[in-house]
């Protein structure tokens, strides 16, 4: 007998449709065709256990399963299920009546139980888009699949259930999960805050400046002048998230399996924060089966490079073209993936090998040579694309006594958000674009001209710190966010003055101070 179950491959960050056809005949062969990998050939081995474990016959028969359609390259273990429902479907153990209007994914257990799976809400989608009545999965995966509407979700425990529900001797509960309610109910939630900062009023200033239009920043500083603790506290300035914006970044941890078990749609912007240690591909994604890297996991969100000189040059160099496209394309001989990259980069680095150059009080004991030396371990293009330097100096110590409370997150987000809203209006013809730092060249020459006295102190800017074209777009989209927190819809003189100074590292007696 023939039967057709449903299942779902994921490649990038999107699914497409899986036909499992399994037909049961006479004879003693097991064939599985259609580009399985090595993990999903070895689920003859856990059906044959999980089935005898519960009381179901493998059939004695020749089965052949084709899974099509055969060009897609099918991974992982999550079609233990579907397989397994079709080959008791194929030998009548199951009335295949309702199999059609469902997707079934799982991994399978030699006891029968169900495991977690990678890539839920991007499969659910594509169930949902297809016309599928609902879906059936995992209980762990429930609620991240119930984030998609109209759609029944079935989280299950055992394979037990599954084949009860067929044969409409067990009554599953659909998964019901009010997405908007927990959304919002989760955004103002932060570990964070930057009212635990003193001092550092010029740094949370450009912190604010970067917020509110999603620039790169780079922080250079003394060891223990506050630069992580800074960054960590970035994430309670942002804007929330729209629900698209949540539903993409959900997407990407989906499939990368960095969900929580109890969690549904996420409702903070990611705050990435890889070891120096790490290599090319974990940071940008990759692999013999491509999976999305650390700048696709802090997509909508931030990632934050500590001590950015003792990163490798080349994992460095490798987010150059990320950076600009604000997407990683990988491609392998058979296939090709698309991640979205679009985060917020936040860097931080010491000035010097002994981290004291430039320090009020304590004396730097490098030369000059090795401080130009260690600030060159960054490449001029990649500093190039960070829009903001700030130069950070060590909190003295009434600043740190002081038992006032400093300016929380949640004033500074507040600017922020209002300062997001002018551009989301300014940018709402603009497909793709959101913030200033995301503005092409076309853009700049419509909403960020200078008057005539902005534009000599550009020039003369250009020519004293012998600035690129680039870093010119820079100092203006800037500008453009500092006009925009001032609530002035003209770029003036003192806020490209302001967007100037946040090139220090531009300068090329920088490291000549001494």
């Amino acid at each position: 007998m023939l039967a057709k179950v449903y299942g779902s491959a994921v490649q990038g960050i999107h699914a497409s449709l899986i036909t499992i056809e399994v037909n049961c005949s006479k004879g003693i062969k097991f064939m599985l065709v259609g580009l399985p990998d090595a993990s999903v050939k070895e689920s003859h081995e856990r059906i044959v256990s999980a089935l005898q474990y519960n009381g179901y016959k493998f059939p004695r028969q020749q089965i052949v399963i084709n899974m099509s359609p055969a060009d897609i390259r099918k991974e992982g273990s999550a079609y233990d299920l579907p397989l397994a429902i079709g080959i008791l479907a194929a030998s009548d153990t199951i009335k295949s009546d309702l199999l059609e209007q469902y997707i079934i994914m799982g991994e399978l257990s030699l006891d029968g139980s169900i495991l977690p799976i990678k890539g839920v809400l991007p499969i659910s989608i594509k169930a949902r888009e297809l016309g599928f009545k609902g879906i059936i999965l995992p209980n762990k995966n429930a609620k991240e699949a119930a984030v998609v509407d109209n759609l029944e979700v079935y989280g299950v425990e055992n394979i037990k259930e599954v084949v009860g529900f067929f044969n409409k001797t067990v009554a599953l509960r659909p998964t019901i999960f009010d997405t908007r309610a927990e959304f919002y109910k989760r955004q103002q939630t932060f570990e964070f805050d930057f009212t635990d900062v003193k001092g550092q009023e010029n740094v949370k200033r450009a912190l604010e400046v970067a917020a509110a239009g999603g620039h790169n920043i780079i922080m250079i500083g003394p060891p223990g002048a506050g630069k992580s603790m800074m960054a960590k506290r970035i994430p309670s300035i942002l804007p929330p998230f729209t629900l698209s914006e949540a539903l993409e970044t959900t997407k990407i941890h989906s499939v990368a399996g960095r969900m929580e078990s109890e969690s549904g749609l996420m409702a903070l912007r990611p705050f990435r924060s890889p070891h120096h240690t790490i290599s090319d591909v974990a940071l940008v994604g990759g692999g013999v089966y491509p999976q999305p890297g650390e700048i696709s996991l802090a997509h909508n969100g931030v990632l934050f490079l500590d001590e950015l000189p003792e990163f490798n040059r080349s994992v460095l160099e490798v987010m150059r073209q990320p950076i600009e496209d604000r997407k990683i394309n990988i491609s392998r001989s058979k296939f090709s993936a698309e991640y979205p990259a679009s985060f917020m980069l936040v860097a931080s680095m010491n000035p010097c090998p002994c981290g004291y150059y430039n320090h009020p009080d304590k004396q730097c004991f490098c030369s000059t040579g090795a401080v130009q030396k260690y600030l060159n371990k960054i490449s001029g293009p990649l500093l190039d694309r960070i829009d903001m330097h700030i130069e950070i100096v060590p909190v003295p110590f009434d600043k740190i006594s002081d038992k006032r409370l400093s300016e929380s997150s949640s004033d500074i987000r507040s600017r922020v958000i209002k300062a997001r809203q002018i551009q989301l209006d300014r940018f709402k013809d603009e497909e793709g674009i959101y913030c200033n730092a995301q503005m092409p060249p076309k853009l700049l020459a419509k909403y960020a001209i200078p008057d005539e006295d902005g534009l000599r102190l550009l020039k003369t800017a250009m020519d004293h710190f012998n600035l690129s074209a680039r870093a010119y777009d820079r100092i203006l989209k800037v500008a453009r966010t500092i006009a925009d927190l001032d609530n002035s819809s003209e770029l003036l003189p003192k806020h490209l003055g302001e967007a100037i100074n946040y090139r220090n590292l531009d300068r090329e007696t920088w490291a000549n101070k001494l």
